[in-house]
């Protein structure tokens, strides 16, 4: 069933982003920590923004989540002040330009900013969603989707925005059918940006 996020999720959503975090498949053991990705594509959200994170209970723990914001700038804001602090000892500032594909990761964490992006304004909200191989193909996708759209477009926002890992396609089809188009984002080469109505 899908249900509102708990603090007691906290450790499964990791394990969920972590196991979905190459393109779709299984980053563990990929970079130095495990939480690498799940610090920067989970834990903000559930910590900073829970009222608009759900996830998939298949009656003993989360197998699945989609999580998010309403407010991308407003998000942004919080990163900067609130998550960042409590990761630059775990994580410092890598020199810039980033040398290792692990300090690319690490530089989006010290640069929130990069997610405003000017052509996806009219779609403010923007999400994450990950299933467990065992959850995929049932259709659960879809709902999460659409109960997070719903959430946002109560919260007042127009649309909302996605960026997908240009090489998996199963994920670009998936978005296709629910609606998403391609956005141009010519200044963010290597990502598809992709956007729909939150209504």
């Amino acid at each position: 069933m899908i249900r509102s996020y708990r603090r007691s999720d906290r450790a499964a959503v990791y394990d969920v982003c972590v196991r979905t975090a190459d393109a779709g498949g299984d980053a563990r053991g990929r970079w130095s920590s495990d939480d690498l990705m799940p610090d920067l594509f989970a834990g903000p959200y559930v910590d900073l923004e829970p009222d608009r994170a759900f996830v998939l209970d298949d009656g003993g723990r989360a197998v699945g989540y989609v999580l998010g914001t309403a407010d991308t700038a407003g998000f942004v804001q919080a990163w900067r002040a609130q998550w960042l602090p409590r990761l630059t000892d775990r994580y410092p500032a890598p020199p810039e330009p980033p040398r290792t594909a692990e300090e690319r990761m690490v530089s989006l964490l010290h640069r929130p900013e990069r997610m405003l992006v000017p052509e996806l304004a009219a779609y403010p909200a923007h999400l994450h969603i990950d299933l467990l191989p065992e959850a995929q193909g049932a259709g659960w996708g879809r709902a999460l989707i659409e109960v997070f759209c719903a959430a946002v477009a109560a919260a007042g926002a127009p649309g909302v925005h996605l960026g997908v890992d240009p090489v998996n396609a199963r994920a670009l089809g998936f978005y296709a059918r629910l609606g998403f188009t391609e956005v141009a984002v010519p200044s963010v080469p290597g990502a598809v940006f992709l956007a729909r109505p939150a209504a």
